[in-house]
């Protein structure tokens, strides 16, 4: 657990409370639309695959009056990168499958393996976000908490 994790107790909250419904939700995830795709759009990383988002739940929370939680599935295929971008929520990010470097302004590239989790503060800027295996893919679940009408990924 990264020294971010451990400072978020609600991340790993979240993370701990999340092995409880993952099931579930995986069993229905496939069935549901894609919410986008991503191409990397830097010349480099134009041989890159990107990444899938699928949208598995958004709900209004109603004791928090115009807020609402919102979860996604990110699909890395192998090698897929995720260019830089920030999001108008709160994000905790639980890995799924395989191996996720990622890094925020300001902080170090950080490795990501099956069951470890991260947060993201509300407008952080997330540098990249990469499946480090060349064969294998990678999944992360992302729950938000964010504004009704909130634009949730804003690539730079």
């Amino acid at each position: 657990m990264s020294a971010r994790t451990a400072r978020h107790p609600a991340a790993v909250a979240l993370a701990a409370g999340t092995g409880l419904v993952l099931a579930a939700l995986l069993l229905w995830s496939a069935r549901l639309p894609v919410v986008h795709q991503h191409a990397p759009a830097m010349a480099s990383m134009a041989a890159r695959p990107g990444t899938k988002v699928t949208q598995i739940s958004s709900h209004a929370i109603p004791d928090v009056k115009g807020k609402r939680m919102t979860a996604l599935l990110v699909d890395f295929p192998p090698g897929a990168f995720s260019p830089e971008h920030h999001h108008e929520a709160s994000l905790t990010v639980y890995v799924l499958k395989g191996t996720i470097r990622s890094q925020l302004a300001g902080e170090p590239p950080q490795i990501y393996t099956v069951g470890q989790s991260f947060y993201e503060p509300l407008g952080a800027t997330h540098l990249f976000a990469e499946n480090m295996s060349q064969t294998e893919d990678a999944q992360i679940l992302a729950v938000m908490v964010h504004d009704e009408g909130a634009r949730l990924t804003v690539y730079h």
